[in-house]
């Protein structure tokens, strides 16, 4: 079973809805600032962006199926904050802190001035490997037969449920990256080889629009096997 998160190709959710204008970067006032807590907070070094998509994951069906993005981002923030001891659910609740901040958090603090080199920074996931890719453009493979974590039950993986299984072809290399189902529970970054696969539309979904169409993923090297 699939988790509420993993929505590509699934029957029965309605249509996606539509923002009236799509080129507005935040279309409420307050997604601004649920960015900002979101990119302040991750600055304080206790989690990486794979555990916080996790935590997002994590949330209730009913809350994930019913909140907005930033909604979710915010929820999900909230369960870090927790979880990390950073926060606790009274003073959440409360809106405000019920004492000082730590001198380690302090110093850890996202002032002004470090805003705008962060977000151009960025969080790069290239890394260096000692393994050769085990597989070259042009090869065929399949993905592994169940989209799950396979060593955390339940836990992150980017291999969606609706490529399960299926057949696909390497289109490009990109070297090694942090593998998320890794990094997501903090058991470190291992990095894998990564690929961009390309699989014909007809063979993910019951009805292509058209014979010519094709959907790319972005898939780690442990994700796939020869076909």
């Amino acid at each position: 079973m699939t988790r509420i998160h993993d929505m590509g190709g699934r029957f029965g959710d309605g249509p996606v809805p539509r923002e009236e204008d799509e080129t507005k970067t935040f279309t409420a006032d307050w997604h601004g600032r649920a960015l900002a807590l979101t990119v302040a907070a991750g600055a304080l070094g206790k989690w990486n962006i794979d555990a916080s998509r996790h935590m997002r994951e994590c949330l209730p069906p009913a809350d994930y199926a019913s909140f907005g993005y930033y909604e979710k981002w915010l929820a999900g923030l909230a369960n870090l904050l927790v979880e990390h001891g950073l926060a606790s659910a009274d003073e959440i609740a409360a809106g405000r802190s019920s004492g000082p901040a730590s001198d380690a958090l302090r110093a850890r603090r996202l002032d002004a001035a470090r805003v705008e080199p962060a977000l151009r920074s960025g969080g790069p996931s290239a890394r260096t490997s000692t393994e050769d890719p085990a597989f070259a453009i042009g090869a065929r493979v399949r993905t592994s037969r169940i989209a799950a974590n396979r060593a955390q039950n339940g836990g992150h993986t980017r291999l969606p449920a609706y490529a399960a299984g299926r057949v696909g072809t390497i289109v490009l290399c990109h070297g090694a990256h942090v593998f998320p189902d890794s990094n997501a529970h903090f058991s470190g970054e291992a990095p894998q080889h990564l690929y961009t696969v390309s699989f014909a539309a007809g063979d993910l979904w019951h009805h292509a629009e058209s014979a010519d169409d094709e959907v790319r993923l972005d898939l780690w090297e442990s994700y796939l096997e020869p076909a």
